[in-house]
């Protein structure tokens, strides 16, 4: 990475009411240095999503652009990170039904999730060997790359079979604490959403999602094994933050489930 002109890579989202969600789009490909930005953003009327990269004098702009597009906005984390390249091709600005997709009606992310569990909270419970049931909800190929040590795989491959596995487990887990984690903490935003209103209690989800652990816990290559997947030209990043040697073809070589699934 250069040190005089590092890519500026964000990572966002927020569960918060977008409507009107009609010209919307053609709002965000009107602000300034729209040109110069590569990723993507997912508008929904439960929210936005957006993976961005760009040079800071051009991102940081747009995003305060973007997010003055909606009051609500204002509260939402963005999560930075830095790269040699830009790691996208293009500039995506997609309108879908769910910003992740749970095909689940009702679930109501926008009121009520279960509480966030700070990085370093998550820290000493892992290390405490504290009695909880411990979920990694990203898809399996992204846990087998990397995940926390201890941590359960599902083994879906793809967000909506989550509920499934949620039955299937539920007496198991009765009166035990649950504590979630994924990439950048959206998946886990609705699935404890969803499973406070099946009934279950004591729900945690990572504040900020596995990035923001690494962001807030020096030494977190002791609480996990391999690489976290992230879903742009990068592949995937160390602990550190800094980019993983894994290429995308040894990624499809070694695990054809693979899915861009969010």
């Amino acid at each position: 990475m250069s040190d005089s002109t590092p890519v500026l890579n964000v990572a966002f989202y927020m569960f918060t009411d977008m409507s009107p969600l009609n010209g919307l789009p053609e709002a965000v490909k009107s602000l300034d240095n729209y040109e110069h930005i590569k990723g993507s953003i997912i508008l929904s009327y439960e929210g936005i999503n957006g993976m961005l990269a760009g040079m800071p004098e051009h991102l940081e702009p747009f995003m305060e652009q973007l997010i003055a597009l909606r009051p609500a906005l204002g509260d939402m984390p963005i999560k930075k990170s830095y790269s040699s390249d830009i790691p996208f091709k293009k500039l995506l600005i997609k309108t879908k039904p769910e910003i992740v997709t749970m095909r689940v009606d009702g679930v109501n992310a926008i009121g009520k999730t279960g509480p966030h569990l700070p990085p370093e909270k998550l820290r000493d419970w892992i290390r405490e060997d504290k009695d909880m049931v411990f979920i990694d909800v990203r898809n399996d190929f992204e846990c087998q790359i990397g995940t926390f040590k201890g941590a359960i795989n599902p083994k879906t491959t793809a967000f909506h079979e989550f509920p499934d596995y949620v039955r299937e487990h539920r007496e198991e887990w009765a009166g035990k604490d649950v504590v979630m984690c994924c990439t950048g903490g959206i998946r886990c935003e609705k699935a404890t959403s969803w499973m406070l209103d099946e009934g279950f209690d004591n729900i945690y989800q990572l504040e900020g999602g596995i990035l923001n652990y690494f962001e807030k816990i020096p030494d977190a290559e002791k609480d996990w094994d391999g690489d976290l997947f992230v879903f742009d030209e990068r592949i995937a990043v160390k602990t550190n933050l800094e980019e993983s040697p894994l290429t995308m073809e040894e990624v499809k070589e070694k695990y054809p489930s693979q899915s861009s699934d969010a």
